[in-house]
């Protein structure tokens, strides 16, 4: 079973272009490609850019470390700061694909499909790795999902480290579609339980039939930035095989987080 995410895809068809965001992505992109210095001028006549535009978002991407500009030649060039962040990228992207066999035999050691879900921003959670239960009748989870930070069994976890009394969070709660109603008190309850015994589930409110059971990956900040889900059909665990499958799934985190960190 697939679950997409149309409000994500309606936005994305509806998205508006940010010019600024785009001149930057061209200009590093340009500067990539063309592997020397280059004066802001130069750029901006090559790029079609407003040369007062580009210059500033030229000194913009200098401040962020992306570029370097060198005061006597009066050159741009990528700088050490990009470098980085693909490195930083690429190596998670490497982390998620070597945790990759572990969720497949969690999944067929509990006969059940597992999830690893990543925080992309301070609203949204992605399926960066899924594996499904070896059954005849399973549930498929696309890698690539994505869904609002409050939802499902992770989304629980990641509302463990958000305010909870924010103004803000009523109006993002309101907009979420749930399969079964769910009030923000009974929500901010579930959150207030999964702090306690370290592990969250949601009971069909993410998916008629469906149950979640999630358990949080700690960085070594303590911060909650990837979660590992046990998706199954309601009425597979009984309460006690639930609450051993949260067990299993905080021991397995404990053990995967050494291979995402």
């Amino acid at each position: 079973m697939d679950i997409s995410d149309v409000s994500d895809s309606a936005k994305s068809a509806n998205a508006t272009l940010v010019k600024p965001v785009s001149n930057a992505i061209r200009i590093l992109r340009h500067l990539s490609q063309g592997g020397k210095p280059e004066r802001s001028v130069d750029i901006a006549r090559q790029l079609g850019i407003n040369p007062s535009t580009c210059f500033n978002i030229l000194r913009t991407l200098v401040q962020e470390d992306v570029v370097d500009f060198s005061p006597l030649s009066k050159r741009y060039s990528v700088g050490s700061g990009l470098a980085r962040l693909v490195e930083q990228l690429v190596t998670q992207g490497h982390r998620v694909q070597m945790a990759k066999p572990l969720l497949q035999n969690l999944a067929s050691r509990l006969r059940v499909t597992i999830t690893l879900w990543r925080k992309m921003s301070p609203d949204r959670i992605v399926i960066v790795s899924s594996a499904a239960s070896p059954t005849d009748v399973r549930i498929d989870m696309a890698e690539g999902q994505r869904l609002p930070i409050l939802m499902g069994a992770s989304g629980r976890l990641f509302a463990t480290q958000i305010d909870m009394d924010d103004p803000l969070l009523e109006s993002s709660f309101e907009k979420i579609r749930w399969a079964r109603p769910l009030s923000l008190e009974d929500y901010r309850e579930e959150v207030k339980v999964a702090a306690e015994r370290g592990w969250a589930m949601d009971d069909g409110h993410f998916s008629g039939g469906i149950l979640a059971v999630a358990a949080p990956i700690y960085s070594p900040s303590n911060s909650i930035e990837f979660t590992v889900s046990a998706v199954m059909f309601r009425g597979q665990r009984d309460e006690e095989g639930l609450a051993e499958m949260g067990k299993a799934l905080i021991e397995f985190c404990n053990e995967v987080a050494c291979v995402l960190y």
